[in-house]
């Protein structure tokens, strides 16, 4: 393996491991709970950010194993599974969308949409099939939406401000 190709692996697993635990403590630092036994957090601003960022690579990894390790150790071990494949996928989503077109403002509103919408029925239809039930779960999209609308609302920009700012941070994309 060449040297570059070797510093190259070793920065995207040190990006990777940094935004997976940015995502974990976003995860953790705050969290209200939800009547269902869950509850909403920053995470979504963080995934949002991530994603946006770095790429689909880093941005699926981080968001999802970022907060499947806060249900983890949180205390919301049965949710870990749901959070991984849920915000995996809305950040795997977010950056293919963004990455397409990353200066079009109609494709961030499309990625804003999805977000939502993934987060939302993604949580609807995982914890009502496999955890508490759909009765039980229909009560959690609104917070879910909130919750991944203000990580839509915080991360967009924020991410569009680094890459502004910061324009070699591109390169860091995966």
């Amino acid at each position: 393996m060449s040297e570059e190709r070797k510093k190259s692996s070793a920065l995207r697993i040190s990006l990777i491991a940094i935004t997976t635990a940015i995502v974990a403590v976003f995860t953790i630092a705050i969290r209200v709970p939800t009547p269902v036994g869950g509850y909403v957090s920053l995470c979504d601003v963080a995934v949002v950010f991530v994603s946006a960022t770095f790429g689909p690579v880093t941005g699926f990894i981080a968001g999802g194993v970022g907060t499947a390790i806060a249900d983890l150790a949180g205390g919301f071990g049965q949710w870990a599974p749901v959070s991984f494949v849920v915000h995996g996928l809305e950040a795997l989503l977010i950056a293919l969308i963004v990455r397409s077109k990353p200066d079009s403002l109609v494709y961030k509103l499309l990625a804003a949409a999805v977000a939502i919408l993934t987060v939302a029925g993604g949580y609807f239809l995982l914890t009502g099939a496999f955890l508490i039930g759909f009765a039980a779960a229909l009560p959690e999209v609104p917070a879910n939406v909130v919750q991944s609308a203000c990580g839509v609302i915080v991360g967009l920009p924020l991410s569009i401000a680094v890459r502004k700012a910061y324009r070699r941070i591109d390169e860091l994309k995966w």
